[in-house]
Order: C-alpha cells, then structure tokens, then sequence
C-alpha cells in the first residue's frame, strides 16, 4: 500500500483541513455558549456608564470620603466585594469599584492601546460624569499600574494612592511571552474561542493556588470567584492584552514615580508569587514619602489574607483611619518602612 501517495493526494489534505475547520467551529460554538450562559448564571450587579464610547460597568456606594478601587488580571471589580476589602469600607467610605475595560461587563473596544495611561484616563473621565473628587485610588496587581498612571497624569485630581502586590519595574516575565499569542489579532481570536478556555479550566486549580500562595485560598473566593466569566473569549483577550501590555507600561511610568507628591502606601506579601515583594521594595525606595508594608504569610492577593490591614492603609491615606474596622479574621505580622534605612537597594 501506498501511504505516502494518499499523503500527498490534494483531497486527502482538503479533508483534513475540513475536520480541523469543522473542530474549531464546534468549540468556538460551545465556547460562546458557556460564555453567555455565565453571563446568564452571573448577571451584572452594578450600574453601566458610557465613557468615551466605552460602556463600563461599575458600582458606586456609600458615602463620605471617596475611595476608588481597580482590580487586576484574572479578576472583575468584584474581587474587591469577595476580599471583604469594600463592605469594610461602606460605613466610612463613598466606594466606587469599576469593571477595568474587557473585564467582567465592562467594554473594550479593539484597536486602541489600551496600555495603563489609556485606562487610566478612561476611569479618570468616568469619575468625571459620576463627580467623584479627589479619590483616593486603590490598585491591585495591574491595577496598580492604572492607579500609578492615573496620579500621574491628573495629581491634581488624585489625593492619595493604596498599590497592592504591585508590578512597578520593568523586568524579564515570562508569563508576558507566553500570552503573546492569545494578545495577536486573529490568531488570538481563534486561540481564545477554542483552546484558551479548555486550556485555561484545566489550569486554573493551579492558578488560585499561585495567587494565594503561600496562603491557602479562601473559602470565600472559592465559592464567590466564576470560572466561566474569567474564561469568557472576550475576558481572555483582556487578559492576554494587559499581560502583554504590563512590561512596557511599567516601563513608561517608571520615571514619573518620584514625581507624585501624594500620600502613597504600599502593600505586598512577602510570598508573593507572582510578583516578588522585592518591586515593592525598590518603589518605596523611588518615593520617600511612601510606607510600605510587607506582610508575613500572604501571597498576590494580599487584600484576601490581610483584608483588615489593606483597609487599615486605605483609611491611613483618606485621612479617617480612627474609624473602626469590622472584624474579620486575625491579621497576619508585617513589618512596616516609614523611612529610608530599611529600604532595599
């Protein structure tokens, strides 16, 4: 028998191509599917704001001194709802939480470069139409490149910034690399309607405990964080998009950091394993009027594990720190640095 005169037969490759065109075709179906019925299993609890031709969609409660929170990668706004970090704040606190652009109910429009000034203006121009003045903004993990950013272009309109496990330097990530191709026009489109989301369930076991590590991941996240919105094709654009985008803008705000002349408190767990404590280190270093505080036991997602210190910050920066704190559980030892001697290198 011949196999290799049927390899090369014309029809036998139209009909391979046919069965993979076919494959793709069925996931990408099934993949929408599970989207929309996350969608329907998980419906918006906030509000929608029209920015810029960006529908966001965000929650606004409270009131008293404002407080905006931007969340990170892999997470909506809600993940400040599920940490315990935003009910803690309702009773002192005006406490406005946005879906960053891509992210949960939140639009992203394609073709523009959404890196952390672009989203920073964006929210910025939202506070705007809702008047929030003068917030004191709170960012986690890439979050904290969009508060960064948005204190940097508008100091004037910012009165203080909270970074939590924050990514600040430009360094070597290989996490970038390998989101590139979800990142890549068309490409990304087919990865991120067929493999991503298989992929991504099979991989997010390890995931949740690489964020919290060396924390266990709480009960709480456990039952409130959806995999299905997380793995929507749109939410791993955003995703793949912002991975991409985190090195260069870190990059071009490096500079700027020892320009703000605000109130800056920093947080990161010493377990950090997504991104080294020791970025933390090197930005308080870049702005001496900082605190920083590394927090013994936590991982990434420091605001989950030491829920009543990372409040404690916030109301230190909006000036009402004597207000009480719900209890919550025990928090976790952390050293804190309020000048320049104990700062590494």
């Amino acid at each position: 028998m011949n196999f290799s005169g049927s390899m090369q037969d014309p029809w036998t490759w139209q009909g391979i191509l046919l069965a993979v065109a076919v494959i793709l075709a069925v996931l990408a179906a099934l993949n929408y599917a599970a989207a929309r019925w996350a969608e329907r299993r998980n419906p918006p609890k906030g509000a929608f704001l029209e920015v810029d031709g960006v529908r966001l969609h965000y929650s606004d409660r409270g009131s008293g001194r404002p407080v905006v929170l931007v969340h990170g990668n892999a997470v909506t706004g809600d993940d400040y709802n599920t940490s315990g970090v935003a009910e803690r704040l309702l009773g002192t606190c005006r406490v406005v939480i946005f879906d960053r652009p891509g992210y949960g109910y939140s639009e992203r429009p394609r073709w523009r470069p959404w890196v952390a000034f672009e989203q920073a203006e964006l929210l910025h121009n939202a506070l705007k139409q809702l008047q929030v003045e003068r917030p004191v903004v709170v960012g986690h993990s890439w979050g904290t490149l969009v508060a960064l950013a948005l204190a940097i272009r508008h100091p004037a309109d910012t009165a203080g910034l909270v970074l939590l496990s924050g990514y600040y330097f430009p360094t070597f990530r290989l996490d970038a690399l390998m989101v590139a191709p979800g990142a890549t026009p068309v490409l990304g489109d087919i990865l991120r309607y067929t493999i991503s989301p298989i992929f991504g369930w099979l991989t997010m076991p390890l995931t949740k405990l690489a964020m919290f590590a060396p924390a266990p991941v709480t009960v709480r996240f456990k039952a409130e964080y959806s995999n299905a919105l997380a793995l929507r094709p749109w939410q791993i654009r955003a995703t793949c998009v912002d991975g991409a985008m985190m090195v260069p803008s870190a990059r071009s705000l490096q500079a700027h950091y020892g320009e703000l002349a605000i109130p800056v408190a920093i947080m990161a767990g010493d377990g950090d394993k997504i991104v080294s404590y020791h970025l933390a280190e090197r930005l308080r270093a870049a702005m001496p009027d900082s605190t920083l505080q590394i927090v013994a036991g936590a991982g990434h997602m420091v605001h989950h594990v030491a829920t009543d210190q990372v409040v404690e910050a916030i109301l230190a920066v909006t000036g009402t720190s004597d207000a009480p704190i719900s209890s919550a559980a025990p928090l976790s030892t952390s050293r804190t640095l309020t000048d320049g001697a104990n700062d590494a290198a």
